[in-house]
């Protein structure tokens, strides 16, 4: 992809805008949201994170690396306790859903983990596996703590050299910027929960992500 990975926009290049960051989110959402219900049978990329999204020349972001993706038939997709389809699965550290690590098996709540955990860094620019996370602290709760009145503080600083720059006295745009923000975090705190039980649905995130965009366009 001409523009690379996601990844290297948020620790490198740094130079996202509030509505870039805005249309990646939905375009990720909406590529798990087809691999999830739109494939018959489903697909799990099970490897959800920043490095694996690729931006095209026009910033619109695409899922790539399927190497540890899982196909799941219908019969697995409905009883899932009878599956042993979690073996061998791997994922990156910070971004694979607790679960797969007590090797219960794969199933599409697994990508809605590590899609919250990639929402979360987009939005604050922090990796979950930043030095800062330790004894018990995550990105998850890091940023639920923030929840709602200090998202402006917890959020990426570069966000603001593309969309405060102009715009810095304007109480109305301030208080539009916060609401977005914690909007999408929320989301991306409601994705990550440790249960997956109480974690949303990919279709329930996608048209969540949608009308928080649509909220700021």
């Amino acid at each position: 992809m001409p523009n690379g990975s996601l990844d290297s926009w948020i620790h490198t290049k740094r130079a996202l805008s509030l509505s870039q960051r805005l249309d990646i989110a939905v375009d990720i959402v909406d590529a798990l949201d087809y691999l999830h219900n739109g494939c018959q049978p489903p697909v799990i990329h099970c490897d959800i994170k920043p490095s694996n999204i690729l931006l095209n020349q026009d910033m619109r972001a695409r899922v790539g690396d399927f190497g540890i993706a899982r196909v799941l038939d219908e019969v697995i997709s409905k009883h899932p306790v009878n599956s042993n389809s979690s073996i061998g699965i791997r994922g990156s550290i910070g971004y694979v859903a607790p679960e797969y690590g007590e090797g219960l098996p794969v199933l599409p709540y697994g990508d809605v983990y590590s899609l919250g955990i990639t929402l979360l860094e987009l939005f604050t620019g922090k990796s979950p596996t930043d030095d800062m996370f330790r004894d018990g602290l995550n990105l998850h709760y890091f940023t639920e703590a923030a929840l709602p009145d200090k998202v402006m503080e917890i959020a990426d600083s570069n966000i603001w050299l593309h969309d405060g720059a102009n715009k810095s006295n304007d109480t109305r745009h301030i208080t539009r910027i916060k609401e977005c923000l914690s909007a999408v975090i929320q989301l991306g705190v409601l994705c990550s929960k440790q249960l997956p039980i109480e974690r949303l649905s990919v279709s329930d995130a996608a048209a969540e992500m949608h009308a928080i965009r649509d909220n700021v366009h």
